[in-house]
């Protein structure tokens, strides 16, 4: 079975048909999914459809262009809050994204903090975006030791000897739609170089839908195209990619069963 450890359901885009097409997931082999906060208000609509769903599983946490809401006050603990919720697997998604600046470094900073804080104190891995910001994420990572907690590097679009040293301190690295694309060498030299132990699938659907379905919405329902690509890559079958990514999917969330 396919576990998708990284999608958006709560978006807007699956308004129309949501149920049906979460309720057709496992007829179609995908086996688990974790659905992705992104704001308060889209942790608190994971963590319903985590109640909703026997096999969804929710991350609670504020993405760097909104960590503007947790200036409010009041607005953290409400985090830490929903944090502590049944079927709350992971702190994410957290990080920094330098490329629209939609807030400023140090707010982002300071927040990204705070939640590697909160996963800290519950014990549970992290979720990390990282965009146009690889020497900060890296140092801020290195200084608050989450490879403690480990985690996911998710849609990861850096450098080989990058996401080595992500590895090298118990993450995970996220591959998704983007591996597909024909100009994506140099995810696919990341592929190549990371053990499949530490790889694992993920969509960030409704976005970054694989070919053949780029610029399409994207589904779990499209992960096949990913691991096939991982498949041939690694020079592996594609059962294998899927097993052994279902494997390091649970064990890195701590999903017992």
């Amino acid at each position: 079975m396919i576990f998708d450890t990284h999608a958006h359901y709560d978006d807007e885009q699956f308004n129309d048909d949501r149920d049906s097409m979460l309720s057709s997931m496992k007829e179609e082999g995908v086996g688990l999914i974790v659905n992705i906060g992104a704001s308060l208000e889209s942790s608190e609509e994971s963590i319903k459809l985590a109640k909703n769903y026997d096999f969804v599983y929710a991350a609670v946490g504020v993405h760097p262009d909104n960590v503007g809401e947790l200036e409010v006050g009041g607005n953290f603990d409400r985090l830490c809050n929903l944090a502590r919720q049944d079927k709350v697997v992971t702190i994410g998604e957290i990080g920094l994204d330098y490329h629209w600046m939609e807030q400023p470094k140090e707010v982002q900073a300071k927040w990204f903090k705070q939640q590697l804080s909160l996963a800290r104190e519950l014990g549970k891995p992290v979720n990390i975006h990282s965009r146009d910001a690889a020497e900060d994420t890296l140092k801020i990572i290195q200084r608050e030791r989450a490879g403690d907690m480990g985690g996911i590097i998710h849609c990861f679009s850096y450098s080989v000897e990058l996401a080595l040293e992500y590895v090298k301190m118990g993450f995970c690295i996220g591959i998704g739609g983007v591996v597909t694309f024909k100009n994506a060498k140099k995810l696919k030299e990341v592929v190549n170089a990371i053990p499949l132990e530490r790889l694992v699938l993920e969509t960030d659907c409704p976005y970054l839908a694989p070919e053949p379905n780029r610029g399409k919405r994207n589904s779990s329902l499209y992960l096949s195209y990913v691991a096939n690509t991982i498949a041939t890559i690694k020079n592996v079958t594609v059962d294998e990619v899927i097993e052994t990514t279902w494997k390091n999917g649970k064990n890195v969330y701590r999903i017992e069963g």
